[in-house]
């Protein structure tokens, strides 16, 4: 098995089925943190999409886009992650 018919009959419906079921998270998680953890779960599954057709079709542009996406992601759960303690600390006072 090469490692295209790999990525095209693994990884592509693997990472496919876990999008799904983590939006389904998304969509009915029942704590705003269960929607952030998702939420970075998908972009990160996008960064993995992004890497996967990168080696795909063997342009280095796409790994730079999904290091800049890993990083506004990054960037992103730390904000939500200040958010959320900021607003516990006002609810403890």
């Amino acid at each position: 098995m090469s490692l295209d018919s790999y990525l095209d009959y693994f990884v592509f419906p693997v990472i496919a089925i876990a999008a799904v079921l983590v939006f389904i998270r998304l969509v009915i998680g029942p704590r705003v943190v269960d929607r952030i953890i998702a939420l970075d779960l998908i972009i990160t599954m996008g960064i993995g999409l992004i890497t996967v057709y990168s080696i795909r079709t063997q342009q280095e542009l796409f790994l730079d886009i999904a290091v800049i996406l890993a990083l506004i992601a990054f960037l992103g759960t730390i904000a939500f992650s200040f958010y959320i303690v900021k607003t516990n600390k006002k609810d403890n006072d």
